[in-house]
């Protein structure tokens, strides 16, 4: 599946761009060690059972362990957590540092201090588009975290929402 429009990949990344959305940590332990990578494109999928989907660019690195483990994380993420997202969203970035906040479950499995929510699931499906994979987690527990904004991402930098001032 390929475009034959040259221009057609340009404007449908700006479109995306343009169009903000919550920032998500998804994590899982493996073998080796937790992994780890930054996502916005974390989406309910359904209720019974409930089920969201996320998409990663590849199936290599991180993403191919995230792929391989046998259960995820999402943690949804607030302005504090900034720094901490564009860590996992760089190769090579600095990821479970001491002062990012983490803690391990008894099962191995990563734990973000003051996220709003945490999910935790497994992957029943997946979708390969292009050089891309399109997820799909069964949820098995929601935690609900800390209030506060969720982080948002759009046009290549991360934004604190303000939900005093966003009521339309």
């Amino acid at each position: 599946m390929t475009s034959s429009d040259d221009g057609l990949v340009d404007r449908f990344k700006n479109v995306f761009r343009d169009h903000p959305a919550a920032v998500t940590l998804i994590t899982a332990n493996t073998p080796t060690g937790p992994v780890g990578l930054t996502a916005s494109s974390v989406s309910s999928v359904a209720i019974d059972p409930p089920a969201v989907s996320f998409s990663v660019t590849r199936a290599t690195g991180t993403a191919g362990a995230l792929l391989r483990a046998d259960n995820l994380q999402i943690h949804f993420l607030t302005p504090e957590h900034a720094a901490t997202a564009t860590e996992f969203a760089t190769s090579g970035g600095n990821r479970y540092a001491d002062d990012q906040g983490w803690t391990f479950d008894e099962d191995g499995s990563p734990r973000l201090a003051g996220v709003r929510n945490r999910l935790t699931g497994s992957i029943i499906d997946t979708v390969s588009v292009g050089g891309s994979v399109l997820v799909v987690a069964q949820i098995h527990s929601a935690e609900p975290g800390v209030a506060g904004n969720p982080l948002l991402y759009a046009d290549r930098v991360f934004h604190a929402f303000d939900a005093a001032h966003a009521a339309v």
